[in-house]
């Protein structure tokens, strides 16, 4: 099962998800890289550069290998939802979802072992319940969401999605086909 490329990420969801498909990284490398978004930079472009900052600079760090890299975000209308700090900014962030449709999405890189870059930009749409204040409270008590932009769809997040279009596997983070194709593509068998 072990694959010979490098997941530029700690996220255990994300390996868990290629585990799932058969493919275990042979090394995890995570990126440390500024995830600032640009001014007037799109979510779109935004994903899809954090994904490729992050495989680059672990693939500048180890030559001749494979790099697969992600990034997730979440958006409401144009607005990209950032890791909240704190109990108070996560609860905005559920009135914020509460009752809305929103995005994610995740871009997806791979750097081959010759430096060929492949990029792709999964999207999925998200309708969530209208939440009641005890089930906001419930859940930022949680701490599920310590760590994410948003909230964790695998936890408790899942019972209050009404409707999902698309990916489940892009909003826990690493899509499996576009991941499974770039790999292939880059020469992981």
């Amino acid at each position: 099962m072990i694959k010979d490329f490098i997941l530029a990420s700690q996220s255990p969801q994300r390996k868990a998800l290629l585990n799932q498909i058969g493919f275990e990284p042979v090394k995890i490398v995570p990126a440390d890289i500024d995830e600032t978004p640009y001014d007037k930079e799109k979510p779109s472009q935004y994903v899809k550069r954090m994904a490729k900052e992050k495989a680059l600079c672990v693939a500048v760090k180890n030559p001749n290998q494979v790099i697969l890299a992600s990034d997730t975000i979440i958006v409401v209308g144009a607005h990209i939802i950032q890791k909240a700090k704190s109990d108070d900014e996560q609860r905005k962030v559920m009135e914020m979802l509460s009752g809305k449709t929103h995005k994610v999405l995740t871009g997806v890189c791979v750097v081959g072992k010759e430096g060929k870059l492949a990029l792709r930009l999964n999207v999925n749409k998200i309708k969530m319940k209208r939440l009641s204040k005890e089930e906001i409270e419930d859940y930022v008590a949680s701490k599920e969401w310590c760590g994410c932009a948003g909230y964790r769809i695998e936890g408790l997040m899942g019972g209050f999605v009404e409707q999902l279009i698309g990916s489940y596997s892009g909003v826990v983070g690493l899509p499996l086909y576009e991941a499974r194709n770039l790999l292939i593509g880059a020469g992981v068998k």
